[in-house]
C-alpha cells in the first residue's frame, strides 16, 4: 500500500479489461491505460460503468473502488479489497466495546491530532466536545490565514452548487482523503464501520483515522484553493490533494498509524490462525538479502 498512488477519479467512461490491460474507454472509444495493482483506490463518479472483469481484477490486486457522486463529494458505496481479517477485526472490535479500552485508543487519537496530551478526567463524549471546539477554531485560523470569508461548516449534498465556495472546496478535499483511508483501513484487514470517537456509520473508523491527519494535508489545501478561486475548484482540489499525499508520504503512514492508535488499548491482539487469509496486499517477496531492493 505504502508504495502506491493514492487515487484516481474517473467519469464518464466505461471500465473494463482488454488484452490482459485495465482500460477506460470514453465515448468514442480511445482507451486510457491504467495500472489498476499501483493504484490505493478508484474513485467512480456519475457516468462511469464498470465491467464484471475489471472488478474482480480490481479486487484480486487490492484496489478498492469507491463511487462517488458529482465532483466526488458523497461517497455511495465501496468494492472491499480482500475483506477484513477475523483476527484484526476481533482485536479492533474487542477495543471498541470495552468503555475503558476505547477511552485510551480515544486519548491517542486526540493526541497525535493536536499534538498533546488530552486532558484528564473526561470521557470520550467530553473529548468528542472539546475535539470539535479546536476544530471549528482551527477553520477559522485558516481562513484567516489565506484571506478566506468563513461563515461554518456547512453543505447541502443534495444541492451541491448551493454551498459556499470554502465549504465546497472542504467537502472535495476530504471526501480524496476518506477514499485512500478506506482502501488503508480494509487492506490492513479492519472494519470501516466499527469506530471509536464517530459511532454509528459505514465509514467510522475510517472518520476516525482520516481526522488524525486531516489538518496536516488535505485542509490547509482545501482553503488555500478557495482563496485563489479557480474556475473548477473542485478540479483543483483533487490535483493539489494528489500532490499533498505524495508529499506527505501519506500512505506509508496511515497503517502504522492505525496499529500505533489501537496499540493504547495496551492489550495484546490475537494471533492470527494457521489458516487465515492473507493479507489484501501481501509484501512481496524479497529477491535477496538486506541489501536487495524488494
Amino acid at each position: 500500500m505504502k508504495e502506491r498512488v493514492s487515487l484516481l477519479f474517473i467519469e464518464y467512461g466505461e471500465i473494463d479489461v482488454l488484452d490482459g490491460a485495465f482500460v477506460v474507454i470514453d465515448k468514442t472509444g480511445v482507451r486510457t491505460h491504467i495500472p489498476v495493482g499501483s493504484v490505493a483506490c478508484l474513485m467512480l463518479e456519475p457516468g462511469t460503468r464498470v465491467s464484471h472483469k475489471a472488478a474482480a481484477l480490481a479486487a484480486r490486486v487490492g484496489t478498492l473502488l469507491v463511487w462517488v457522486g458529482e465532483a466526488g463529494v458523497r461517497l455511495y458505496a465501496s468494492g472491499q479489497p480482500g475483506g477484513a481479517r477475523s483476527d484484526r477485526l476481533l482485536y479492533q472490535a474487542k477495543l471498541a466495546l470495552d468503555d475503558g479500552l476505547r477511552l485510551k485508543v480515544v486519548r491517542k487519537m486526540y493526541a497525535l491530532r493536536f499534538g498533546e496530551e488530552p486532558p484528564q478526567h473526561r470521557s470520550v463524549e467530553q473529548l468528542r466536545g472539546i475535539e470539535g471546539a479546536r476544530v471549528r477554531k482551527t477553520y477559522e485560523l485558516l481562513a484567516k490565514r489565506y484571506g478566506v470569508k468563513w461563515k461554518h461548516r456547512n453543505y447541502d449534498v443534495q444541492e451541491w452548487d448551493a454551498g459556499d465556495l470554502p465549504n465546497r472546496c472542504l467537502s472535495s478535499a476530504t471526501s480524496c482523503l476518506y477514499g485512500i483511508t478506506e482502501a488503508a483501513v480494509l487492506a490492513a484487514g479492519y472494519a470501516p464501520a466499527v469506530g471509536f470517537i464517530h459511532t454509528g456509520k459505514p465509514l467510522s473508523f475510517v472518520y476516525d483515522i482520516a481526522d488524525v491527519y486531516k489538518f496536516d494535508t488535505v485542509v490547509p489545501v482545501a482553503f488555500k484553493i478557495a482563496a485563489a478561486e479557480p474556475e473548477n475548484p473542485e478540479r483543483a482540489v483533487r490535483l493539489a490533494c494528489r500532490d499533498v499525499f505524495r508529499e506527505t508520504h501519506l500512505l506509508k503512514k496511515i497503517i502504522p498509524g492505525i496499529e500505533e492508535i489501537l496499540a493504547a488499548g495496551e492489550i495484546e491482539p490475537p494471533q492470527a490462525p494457521e489458516d487465515a487469509v492473507e493479507p489484501a496486499i501481501p509484501n512481496p517477496e524479497s529477491l535477496g538479502d538486506a541489501g536487495h531492493r524488494s
